[in-house]
C-alpha cells in the first residue's frame, strides 16, 4: 500500500487542475478535439502519473515501468498533459496538439511520442491491450502493474467484456481497470443510447473486484488504487463516478461538450474558473 496524506492529496489535486489548465490551453489552440471526458479524467490520471504508478521520463521504454492504456483514445489532451507534466516531453509541444506533423494527434500513436503505451481510439481496443501486457507481465515475471482506462460509453462495445471474461479468466490481479462513468457520451446519456447499467454489477459478474468512488475525489482514487494493489487472484474494476467538462461550470454535464473544442472567450472563462 501506498501512504495517503494530506500534502500527497493536495499535489496530486494541483497536478488535476494545471492538467485541467492544459487540456483547455492545447484545445483551444487546436480548435478541434474532445474536451468533456479530458476534462472528466483529469483527477484519475493526476493520481496515476502522480501518485500511484512507477515510471522514469527519462527511461520512457524500462522494461520494469508500469503502464498505462488509454482505451477511450479520443481523451488524449489529459495523457498528453499528464505527460507533460510528468517530463516527458516539454510543455510547449502541447500548442502543437491535431496540428500536421506534431506527435500529439486527435489520437495517441505509440509510434511517435514517447510515455504512449498503446494507439488506441477504436473503443473497446484498449482494454485487450491491457489485458496482453498484464499476461506479458507474468510470462516475463516482471512485477510491473497495467492500468486501463475506459469510457463508460465505451462499455457498449462487446469485445470490452470478452477482455474483461479473460482478464478475470487468467485471474490478472496486476490489471487495474477503471471506468470514467460521466453517463455522457457523443450522443446522449448513455442510458439512453445503449444502457450498459449496471456497470458495477457488470464487472463483478465478469469476475473483477470491484471499487465504486467518487472520480474527483482524490482521496477516494488513491484507496481504490490501494485496494486493487491488495487484490489477489482477480482484476480490478474502479468505478468512477464523474462529471463531463468538470471543473468548468459551462462545460460540467452537457453532452455537447464531449467534442468540441473551446473558443477564444470560452478559453479564457474556462481558465479563469480553473486559477481561481
Amino acid at each position: 500500500m501506498r501512504p495517503i496524506n494530506i500534502d500527497t492529496i493536495r499535489m496530486v489535486e494541483e497536478k488535476a487542475r494545471r492538467i485541467r489548465e492544459n487540456i483547455i490551453s492545447m484545445l483551444g489552440q487546436a480548435g478541434s478535439g474532445h474536451t468533456g471526458g479530458s476534462l472528466s479524467a483529469a483527477d484519475i490520471v493526476a493520481c496515476l502519473y502522480f501518485w500511484e504508478m512507477n515510471l522514469d521520463p527519462q527511461q520512457p521504454h524500462w522494461p520494469d515501468r508500469d503502464r498505462f492504456v488509454l482505451s477511450k483514445g479520443h481523451a488524449a489532451p489529459v495523457l498528453y498533459a499528464a505527460l507533460a507534466e510528468k517530463g516527458f516531453f516539454p510543455e510547449e509541444w502541447l500548442q502543437t496538439l491535431r496540428k500536421l506533423g506534431s506527435p500529439l494527434q486527435g489520437h495517441p500513436d505509440m509510434r511517435k511520442l514517447a510515455g504512449v503505451e498503446a494507439s488506441t481510439g477504436s473503443l473497446g481496443q484498449g482494454i485487450s491491450w491491457a489485458v496482453g501486457m498484464a499476461l506479458a507481465a507474468r510470462l516475463d515475471k516482471k512485477s510491473y502493474r497495467v492500468y486501463a482506462l475506459l469510457g463508460d460509453g465505451e462499455l457498449e462495445e462487446g469485445m470490452v467484456w470478452e477482455a474483461t471474461m479473460a482478464a478475470a479468466h487468467y485471474k490478472l490481479d496486476n490489471l487495474v481497470l477503471i471506468i470514467d462513468y460521466n453517463g455522457l457520451q457523443i450522443d446522449g446519456p448513455i442510458s439512453e443510447v445503449m444502457s450498459p447499467e449496471p456497470i458495477g454489477e457488470k464487472f463483478a459478474a465478469f469476475g473483477c473486484h470491484v471499487v465504486e468512488i467518487d472520480g474527483h475525489n482524490i482521496a477516494e482514487i488513491m484507496a481504490a488504487l490501494n485496494a486493487a494493489r491488495q487484490t489477489k487472484g482477480c482484476p480490478t474494476a474502479i468505478v468512477a463516478r464523474t462529471t463531463k467538462g468538470k471543473g468548468c461550470s459551462f462545460m460540467e454535464n452537457r453532452v455537447e461538450w464531449h467534442g468540441v473544442a473551446p473558443k477564444p472567450d470560452e478559453v479564457e472563462r474556462a481558465l479563469a474558473e480553473l486559477r481561481s
